[in-house]
């Protein structure tokens, strides 16, 4: 007997819809005071985290166990709640850490729902910027801002030599791999701001987004809403994006292919 295809939406962006809301509420009255930050890195890397990371996923934790739960969940900070459920919540808390510490607005809540191991529904919430944009269906995707509710679509129209390419390799793509790759550090014009670039992708503000090691919690929640709004996503060596590492984001197959072919000297 084959598998049955996911198709129940509605259940999981309305409540997806309602979660934004309540983590935008819950922000303002537990969470927007004074606090530290501490490095988690054991070496010299700079990975920060504070309070309000760990606060958030228990949060949003709760609400997941409450609403479903037998689903399976992973989080940032909190590690794999395990079950025989086909159904898994990815969390990113606070996506854009270093953006928090520093009072930059960029920084989201990211939480995707993956139905056998491949992600269908996923929101990205900015409290400070009070909108948000979440997935409901294959097709259709939205930001909601100010309560007002818009339609994603990313500019699939868009030609190489008129695109706009934001991207970042948060210190991870050494000078001596990035000499490799002039064309595409020439293309990369705009500024890269957490999952916020994404999101402007699906809006067809941006074209390209490229980032560097993201972590499966980076991508699961925005790989939905961007394939609904109409991008093409991949990791650099071309595998699906939803493996997280280097990957990328277009506006079309044929910038995609050629993004590709300029990053193939550290697809790696």
């Amino acid at each position: 007997m084959p598998d049955k295809k996911f198709t129940n939406y509605r259940l999981y962006y309305n409540f997806l819809n309602s979660l934004a809301k309540d983590l935008t509420r819950y922000y303002y009255k537990k969470l927007n005071k004074p606090f530290k930050a501490i490095n988690k890195s054991r070496g010299k890397d700079y990975d920060p985290v504070t309070k309000a990371d760990r606060a958030f996923e228990k949060f949003i934790r709760s609400k997941i166990q409450k609403k479903f739960p037998n689903h399976e969940i992973i989080g940032e900070e909190f590690g794999h709640k395990k079950t025989k459920s086909d159904f898994t919540w990815v969390i990113d808390p606070i996506d854009g850490t270093r953006s928090f510490v520093i009072g930059n607005p960029t920084w989201s809540n990211l939480i995707g729902l993956n139905y056998k191991g491949n992600p269908v529904v996923g929101l990205a919430n900015f409290p400070k910027l009070n909108k948000y944009y979440y997935n409901t269906s294959k097709s259709s995707a939205y930001v909601v801002e100010k309560g007002k509710k818009r339609k994603l679509s990313v500019n699939k129209k868009i030609t190489l030599k008129s695109m706009k390419v934001a991207g970042a390799f948060h210190g991870w793509l050494s000078l001596k791999k990035q000499s490799r790759i002039p064309k595409v550090l020439k293309l990369m014009q705009f500024p890269c701001f957490d999952a916020l670039s994404y999101m402007h992708f699906c809006e067809g503000k941006i074209d390209v987004v490229l980032q560097c090691q993201n972590k499966i919690w980076d991508v699961h929640a925005i790989i939905p809403i961007i394939s609904a709004a109409g991008g093409i996503g991949s990791t650099w060596n071309n595998r699906d994006a939803k493996y997280a590492g280097n990957v990328l984001f277009s506006a079309n197959k044929n910038i995609h292919k050629k993004i590709l072919k300029l990053l193939k000297p550290v697809k790696s």
